[in-house]
């Protein structure tokens, strides 16, 4: 048995099929993956995300310490509910983990992958030392995704009658990457499927109410399968397959995460990123691209790719995410491919099938976004 959240039975009277994820009992669907995708795409879904790990960190030494240890510069947060991006790197710039931040009136927010808990903890707490800084692991707080074109009128309705009026109008007035919060409920305008929507926290005793609240309103429940196909529609990188600790951010579509400026501010792994730079603007450094094929056939994470250089020459590429999108109703792909790529072929069974390189990024707010 691995670990539960606090809406665990309700995912069993919702009739999911619960598997391991990093450790934890989650479902992976309710009733079928397509149909899960289209109510996010075309009405709103309910993700229970309790697994992923909060963070709080306070002290005076909270900002400068979290400049030191992420990629992105909390510095550029000027109030309290802002919110970014960011990538945590080791010294070698590789990806320890992806992450969002939050301004608090505290101090500061970090919500982190599951899967990357216990590693994410120890390295925060080996690099305390010179910072007066606290961090305080939120294991009370339950999370909940409300993503979809509905999902900010259904949320606020739903707050409303929770008795939460303080929050209810958050989702109408929130800009993207922005928060807010009433006691130790916590709203914020991000999520990862392309779509309008929200991310709650909220303490645990209160999650099943807020999950009985959202269904009722019409809400679907949304298990992990149909995570994957809208994140990955929606372009987003997902931790252990599109980066990990071996992989720069700049081969993982993720060089707007950094912040260069200003060019005096040491961060864990600027040395190295640096280089790769460098690596970048001479060839030397792979590049993440999105793929389309239109022929029949699903591009699958780990597939091999044959990539064709300028020179003619041919080199090898990975999939690092694939599936077949539910919206535009072919394959699609994320890769990572040498720098330079003139076209490309997947190796299907021994079968060059030649695939379309994109922008990543492939639907946004239902509608095809690459030409």
């Amino acid at each position: 048995m691995g670990n539960r959240t606090p809406l665990f039975s309700r995912h069993q009277d919702a009739g999911a099929r619960l598997v391991d994820f990093g450790g934890w009992d989650m479902p992976i669907q309710y009733t079928s993956l397509i149909e899960e995708h289209n109510a996010v795409r075309t009405h709103a879904g309910v993700f229970d995300v309790s697994h992923m790990t909060i963070v709080d960190v306070s002290g005076p030494d909270a900002e400068r310490w979290l400049r030191f240890m992420l990629a992105n510069d909390v510095a550029r947060l000027k109030i309290s509910g802002q919110a970014l991006y960011t990538g945590m790197l080791n010294e070698q710039g590789g990806v320890i983990d992806d992450l969002i931040v939050y301004r608090t009136e505290q101090g500061f927010r970090m919500v982190v992958n599951c899967a990357t808990r216990e590693k994410d903890l120890q390295w925060m707490q080996d690099h305390l030392e010179g910072f007066e800084v606290h961090l305080q692991e939120r294991p009370e707080l339950a999370i909940l995704a409300v993503q979809g074109p509905a999902a900010l009128t259904l949320t606020a309705q739903v707050l409303q009658t929770l008795g939460q009026p303080e929050l209810a109008g958050a989702p109408a007035s929130l800009k993207p990457f922005t928060a807010t919060g009433s006691g130790d409920w916590f709203v914020a305008r991000t999520g990862y499927t392309g779509e309008h929507g929200m991310e709650i926290m909220l303490p645990d005793q209160n999650a099943g109410q807020l999950w009985d609240a959202l269904l009722q309103a019409g809400v679907k429940p949304i298990g992990l399968g149909a995570r994957d196909t809208l994140r990955l529609e929606a372009g987003m990188n997902l931790y252990g397959h599109d980066m990990d600790e071996s992989t720069s951010p700049l081969s993982a579509n993720m060089a707007w995460t950094i912040a260069w400026e200003p060019a005096d501010r040491q961060f864990i792994g600027r040395a190295a990123v640096e280089q790769h730079k460098q690596q970048l603007a001479d060839g030397q450094l792979p590049i993440m691209k999105g793929l389309v094929m239109t022929e029949r056939g699903v591009l699958r994470e780990g597939l091999r790719l044959e990539c064709v250089m300028a020179d003619g020459s041919k080199l090898d590429g990975i999939i690092t995410s694939g599936t077949f999108s539910p919206t535009l109703k072919h394959a699609i792909a994320l890769a990572r491919i040498p720098s330079g790529t003139q076209q490309c072929a997947a190796d299907i069974r021994g079968k060059l099938i030649p695939v379309r390189m994109v922008k990543p990024g492939f639907v946004r707010h239902g509608k095809k976004v690459f030409d």
